[in-house]
């Protein structure tokens, strides 16, 4: 793909900032990369793998569509959660759980028709959620569609949030069904940190607004002259957690309100940003809100703007700034950087069906902006677009991943629909660049079907794919020039029990030689460190580890000794490096002194 010489601007708290898309992002040439002209094949497909392994593959359950996606969304496989050796895959027709507990050999335990879209799931101790957004929806699950005329309001439809209880992961049992006017497209669980009996789930619905005949209170009415419509708001339900049938909304906060005027449509209003721009949607709905609790922030993806939210007070939460894009078409889903100072945003520009990823379209659309977070605002820095070109026959689009906890990097893994997974580094904000990938031919040569990766997330050391016709996959990394195996293996200590991607989780490392070696390979990556540094390093390091009670204390003093050294250089490092150096010899000491 030629580089295109293109000035992109995003807005900021009301103000454009303008960078130079060609220095941003190192965009392959035409014919460079083993993506470009793969073989067709739903099940046979040609593959182009670099710096990670497909290591295992499920088709879909009976009962769940095949591998062509001919059955179109009414079959497609959606979101992921996880909780201990469990895997919970969300789609339009139900969801199916899988055993992960060798990611090797993972096998399906559970299959639930339950249709009614998109089927997002999320998972709290023995509680799973769902969100169901569609009119064939029914109150029991069941799969008959729901009776009489096309949208007529009836008692059997039913549109919200779900909560099954899995106490027996095998047979869950549907305990509450929480009815909201637009439905939820997605949601995020919200853990209530002075009330740890509740959990709070912010649902966002893109759906049309039901009526009033069918659940009392929904009103579509333009904002002016209804100040209780259903549109511009989020619902935020509460879950008493030993009593999840009382579940209910207790809130419906205005997050998009003018704050100077109050108006609750006071964001985006829809529509282009001028000659040249993209089409950005109107901020009335949220499509997905990424919590990370422990730092009490939110970023909503909102259609048409970014928000940034304070969320300690979950059942009222307030927007602290937000951001627009003159190449963004749909504000579609977040993600955070581990300590909270940067945050992705997804462009879904064509909704996730349409071929988005060819070499005509821009690579400033469709893709990610990053943002820098300084005193609660937001700050663009660059765009990361998948660099290899797609067909006019593979959906593609930014969609769905999560971070790869490598300490003293910032690393996503993320899922382009038909485009395949892509792995970027994006500790640099303003120089985001790719690290490994696997992407599959298009599932037909002549052909659009709706297919690919869903999600892609990192889970105790394997990377899930949702692949919305084919099934499920999983990855591992492998070391290269750009990840090393030191750096691969400190991941791999991250342990987590639940993983919801829509609710991020703080990651910590312990303070082992593993961690110590993963930050000297950047800092020689980088240049910074030596290799006669690292090398003495190493050595010391290594004499700690093998030392016998008798000279441990002598491997200590010699490890010591050159850390003053180490600390003085990081002084004068850039910004990165210098938290490298500040981490790495923080992990030194406290292995030293165990």
């Amino acid at each position: 793909m030629k580089k295109q010489s293109i000035w992109i601007g995003c807005v900021v708290a009301g103000l454009f900032v303008w960078a130079a898309e060609g220095g941003a992002q190192q965009v392959q040439q035409p014919g460079q990369d083993p993506r470009v002209g793969l073989k067709a094949g739903a099940t046979d497909a040609g593959v182009a793998a670099r710096n990670m392994e497909l290591v295992a593959t499920l088709p879909k359950p009976p009962g769940f569509g095949d591998a062509t996606g001919t059955g179109g969304l009414a079959f497609a496989n959606s979101d992921i959660a996880f909780k201990g050796g469990n895997m919970f895959i969300g789609g339009f027709a139900g969801f199916n759980f899988y055993d992960i507990e060798d990611p090797r050999k993972i096998r399906l335990r559970t299959s639930v028709p339950c249709p009614g879209g998109q089927g997002d799931l999320s998972v709290f101790g023995n509680l799973l959620f769902m969100s169901v957004e569609q009119g064939n929806g029914r109150v029991d699950c069941g799969t008959q569609g729901v009776t009489g005329a096309p949208n007529a309001p009836s008692p059997e439809r039913f549109r919200g949030v779900r909560i099954f209880d899995i106490s027996d992961i095998n047979k869950p049992v549907q305990v509450a069904a929480v009815q909201t006017c637009r439905g939820s497209h997605t949601h995020s669980l919200v853990p209530n940190p002075k009330d740890p009996s509740m959990i709070y789930v912010y649902g966002s619905g893109t759906g049309g607004v039901r009526s009033d005949k069918e659940l009392e209170g929904c009103s579509s009415g333009d904002p002016n002259a209804d100040p209780n419509t259903a549109l511009f708001s989020i619902d935020v339900i509460a879950v008493p957690i030993k009593n999840p049938a009382a579940a209910k909304i207790v809130s419906r906060p205005r997050i998009f309100a003018d704050t100077q005027t109050g108006a609750i449509a006071g964001l985006w209003p829809g529509g282009a940003h001028g000659e040249g721009t993209q089409r950005t949607s109107t901020t009335n709905q949220c499509h997905d809100i990424t919590v990370y609790p422990e730092l009490g922030l939110a970023a909503g993806a909102c259609s048409g703007n970014g928000i940034l939210l304070d969320i300690s007070d979950p059942v009222n939460p307030k927007r602290l700034s937000e951001v627009s894009d003159i190449n963004f078409a749909y504000w579609h889903s977040a993600t955070f950087n581990n300590d909270g100072t940067k945050v992705i945003f997804t462009d879904e520009w064509g909704g996730g069906t349409s071929p988005r990823c060819r070499e005509t379209d821009l690579p400033s659309w469709g893709a990610n902006a990053i943002f820098e977070i300084r005193d609660k605002k937001m700050i663009f820095r660059s765009y990361y677009k998948l660099p290899a070109a797609q067909t006019d026959f593979e959906n593609c689009v930014a969609h769905n991943g999560s971070l790869i906890p490598v300490p003293g990097r910032d690393i996503k893994a993320q899922a382009w629909y038909q485009g395949g997974v892509s792995v970027f580094d994006f500790t640099d904000a303003t120089r985001p660049v790719e690290i490994a990938f696997f992407d599959r031919g298009p599932v037909f040569a002549d052909k659009l079907v709706t297919a690919g990766y869903w999600s892609t997330y990192w889970y105790n050391g394997f990377i899930y794919g949702s692949e919305i016709a084919r099934g499920v996959d999983v990855f591992e990394l492998k070391p290269s020039e750009f990840l090393s195996a030191n750096e691969i293996a400190a991941a791999k200590l991250v342990q987590m029990n639940e993983f919801n991607a829509q609710s991020q989780p703080k990651m910590s490392w312990p303070q082992v030689p593993v961690v110590a070696r993963a930050y000297m390979d950047q800092l020689t990556r980088s240049k910074s460190l030596k290799p006669e540094q690292a090398t003495a390093l190493n050595d010391a390091l290594t004499a700690v580890e093998r030392a016998n009670a008798a000279d441990r204390a002598a491997a200590v003093a010699a490890l010591d000794a050159l850390l003053p050294a180490l600390e003085k250089q990081g002084g004068s490092a850039n910004p990165i490096d210098a938290a490298r150096y500040r981490a790495m010899v923080a992990t030194l000491r406290g292995f030293a002194a165990k």
